[in-house]
């Protein structure tokens, strides 16, 4: 089985596996380096938000709105989006979930981790989703490093992690770099650089970092707009 990534900048993915549409940290409108505006998503299954700060929640509630997607947020914050418009009937687990807690959403296990940041409403989460076929993907949300980054990697070997590099409000080049060789992933693609002038540009340094640091994880770097192809190995 094969699934498809596209990064649409900033911590703004889509997963397509098995004839299904996640979409995490939907941030179209107000993102300098997303392709397309939020109206062009015409399918979603399950929108994933992992803090309420304008640049992730971007249009989570609209896009639900519109494609029926089930929202999965913490506790608290799918109140609060639950408050913005998303109806109540498209809340996963009707309240959301909370951080080491399991949710089967059509098909798809989602676990929810920690992550150190800041967060108005619940608390600044990440997800590790495990498809259909056992591939695993960790997106970490916003979030500095920490040591039990590699606890989660020992419970869900990840295929992908989907780490921020950006610095100044997240995890910096050397950070993330050791936060691969705590989770171990086979894989790695920075998100949450280049976005806005004060967050790093490239991913050069990430990449020497890496090969010090982590050289077994493989640098998969993206151009927002763009799909890439993912399979078990």
């Amino acid at each position: 089985m094969t699934h498809q990534l596209t990064w649409y900048g900033h911590a703004n993915f889509q997963i397509e596996t098995n004839g299904k549409v996640l979409l995490i940290d939907p941030f179209f409108e107000g993102n300098p380096k997303a392709p397309c505006a939020s109206s062009d998503i015409q399918k979603a299954d399950i929108v994933l938000v992992t803090h309420d700060h304008r640049d992730h929640v971007g249009q989570a509630v609209e896009i639900c709105q519109k494609t029926g997607a089930t929202l999965t947020a913490i506790v608290g914050t799918a109140a609060r989006l639950q408050e913005a418009g998303v109806p109540a009937n498209q809340i996963a687990n009707k309240v959301g979930m909370n951080i080491g807690g399991t949710l089967c959403v059509k098909g798809i296990n989602i676990t929810m981790t920690q992550a150190f940041h800041s967060s108005n409403s619940g608390a600044p989460a990440g997800y590790i989703l495990t498809l259909e076929d056992g591939y695993t993907l960790y997106h970490s949300g916003d979030t500095g490093i920490f040591f039990s980054m590699g606890i989660w990697g020992a419970l869900y070997p990840m295929d992908l992690a989907l780490l921020p590099m950006g610095g100044v409000f997240t995890m910096d080049p050397a950070q993330a770099a050791l936060a691969c060789k705590l989770l171990q992933c086979k894989k790695v693609a920075p998100m949450h650089w280049g976005t806005f002038p004060v967050l790093e540009q490239d991913t050069k340094a990430f990449a020497q970092y890496l090969e010090q640091t982590a050289p077994e994880t493989k640098l998969l770097v993206m151009e927002p707009g763009k799909s890439v192809e993912l399979r078990k190995e």
